[in-house]
């Protein structure tokens, strides 16, 4: 069994058919920070190229564009249905259901790629020594990653409003566990891959405004069924959730532009060598 296995209940529930509803709205909002990493990755003709976390397709599909040869895993059966689709003129990307954590690999991988994919391992350490096994001598590593969350406006903001609706917690969260947040720390990030065999490191800050929302509607609602602020509203009642909606369209307000509603993003681009 996989130590993995609350993610993957989770990706293969509600959370994972929200996020193909939402996918459009996310290449959109992620388009740039998508570019920039690619960018870094430099895939090239002929590559064969690992995307983890490939979740409905968009980093697959810009990398095969590139010519490389792509095998995209996610654990997430409604977001590979959606990528499947999407792909299906393209002859060099290919998707599988497949734990990175635990898959059998095949030394003879060029690229291990993965936009946002990699922070949801129960076990790190395992899991990049896993990856580090598919590459050839010399075979590189590039990922994105969330900075803190607090250094994350376009999901701080919200999700400072809604926290006063939740109970005090009996202990505070482990910064480290799986999830979104988990690779804030550029040290922390750094030890696990060189536990796991990579070296040449490299964490390089990238910020960027990301689009929430061509309205404020628009913006409160994605905020309630996307990422952390909406695994919040989860655990409250349908008075105490519209309270806290309320309370999130308050704090955007003042963040409305022209174009709708822009918030400040903090990553890590990450890269690394076998």
């Amino acid at each position: 069994m996989s130590g993995n296995n609350a993610q993957i209940e989770y990706w293969n529930g509600q959370a994972g058919q929200t996020w193909v509803n939402a996918q459009e709205r996310m290449d959109e909002m992620l388009a740039g920070l998508s570019t920039t990493t690619i960018e870094r990755a430099d895939p090239r003709s002929g590559e064969r190229v690992i995307d983890v976390g490939c979740g409905c397709g968009a980093t697959s599909i810009a990398l095969a564009q590139q010519g490389a040869s792509v095998w995209g895993i996610d654990i997430s059966e409604p977001m590979l249905a959606r990528a499947i689709q999407r792909s299906a003129d393209l002859d060099n990307v290919q998707f599988s259901q497949v734990d990175a954590a635990t898959a059998s690999f095949t030394a003879d991988h060029q690229l291990i790629f993965s936009r946002f994919g990699v922070m949801f391992f129960a076990d790190p350490v395992a899991a990049f020594s896993n990856l580090a096994a598919a590459l050839v001598p010399g075979g590189r590593l590039v990922f994105l990653c969330w900075q803190a969350a607090a250094a994350n406006a376009w999901v701080a903001l919200a999700g400072r409003a809604v926290q006063p609706f939740l109970p005090v917690p009996e202990s505070p969260p482990d910064p480290k566990a799986p999830g979104p947040f988990a690779f804030a720390d550029p040290d922390y990030v750094s030890s696990i891959l060189e536990a796991g065999g990579f070296n040449d490191i490299l964490c390089d800050p990238i910020a960027a405004e990301l689009n929430v929302g061509a309205s404020l509607d628009e913006a409160v609602a994605f905020q309630g069924e996307i990422g952390p602020v909406a695994r919040v509203l989860a655990e409250l009642d349908d008075d105490l959730k519209q309270q806290a909606l309320a309370a999130a369209r308050e704090a955007l307000l003042p963040h409305v532009n022209e174009s709708g509603v822009t918030l400040g993003a903090a990553c890590w681009l990450v890269s690394a060598r076998v």
